[in-house]
């Protein structure tokens, strides 16, 4: 029985232990340090954003010009009625360096509001004005902000910017109404049956700090939330800004990220210069939503 025993064990299990301390030899080769490899050089870490949109835009507020006032209260629908142009030249652009950013955005609009949306106010002393009747306005309105923002602070999706910058404006307005309204009009340019007070190029530059949260809802989904305040008698009397929205990826194309954005914006500006009838004034809200189409890369 011995014996037989002694020659399986020679037969088979000698035979099959070779072959297990040769494949585990072979395993531990394969499992060995692989050599160390060449470093890859990381990339400058610098992603760019170009945001075009669509602001609809409703004004409430106060146009003076030459001392006329006129207080506005003029829907989106209301504007369209009335203006050749709404949305133009809008845009927003982003430069971000890990927590260190670069931003601009640029909107150029030209606005039309009628009679049924103006009512006169009390003009500056000593000047006759119209009634509210007849009454028409015609701006035009540039606005350029500028600067950069830093993250402060990040706590899981949740991350918080500190802006600061400039925001630079440009205006020209025409504020007109019947002649056959009003009881002094020497100052003003006479067209037709109606006197056109012109306020011809108007800019100021107001510095401003602000801050933004932007909170990662799920990958390429992100809502934002910004607001600003600026003027501070430098430019402006006093301004702020607030806007909140939306982004949503699309999709990637040749190596750039599409996402739509929507959202609300709201920009509020006190601004006056002059006296009498040399006076200009805007103080207006502007706001509506905004829709736009973000792309990175």
């Amino acid at each position: 029985m011995h014996a037989v025993v002694h020659r399986f064990f020679r037969a088979v299990l000698a035979p099959l232990a070779l072959v297990l301390g040769t494949a585990g030899a072979a395993l531990a080769a394969d499992l060995a340090p692989a050599p160390e490899a060449t470093p890859v050089v990381a990339p400058s870490g610098w992603t760019f954003r170009f945001v075009p949109y669509a602001w609809l835009p409703a004004l409430n507020g106060t146009e003076t010009i030459r001392g006329r006032s006129a207080k506005v209260n003029a829907s989106f629908i209301d504007i369209v009625e009335k203006s050749d142009s709404i949305v133009a030249l809008m845009g927003d652009f982003e430069a971000r360096y890990g927590r260190f950013a670069l931003y601009g955005d640029a909107v150029w609009m030209k606005l039309g509001v009628d009679r049924s949306n103006i009512r006169s106010r009390t003009p500056a002393p000593g000047i006759s004005t119209t009634v509210a009747r007849g009454l028409n306005l015609d701006i035009e309105i540039a606005i350029i902000e500028f600067g950069a923002s830093y993250e402060v602070a990040r706590s899981g999706p949740l991350a918080l910017d500190v802006r600061g910058g400039g925001r630079y404006w440009y205006q020209n307005a025409d504020l007109s109404f019947d002649v056959a309204f009003t009881a002094d009009i020497g100052d003003l340019e006479i067209v037709g049956a109606r006197a056109i007070a012109a306020s011809g190029s108007v800019d100021w530059l107001d510095p401003v700090i602000g801050a933004q949260l932007r909170y990662a809802v799920a990958p390429g989904h992100e809502l934002f939330l910004r607001g600003d305040i600026g003027g501070f008698g430098v430019g402006s009397n006093f301004s702020w800004q607030a806007t909140g929205g939306y982004g949503f990826d699309l999709g990637t194309y040749r190596g750039v990220s599409f996402s739509g954005v929507i959202g609300y914006r709201a920009l509020s500006v006190d601004y006056t210069q002059g006296e009498g009838r040399r006076r200009y004034e805007f103080d207006m809200l502007v706001h509506g939503p905004i829709l736009g189409l973000s792309m990175r890369f």
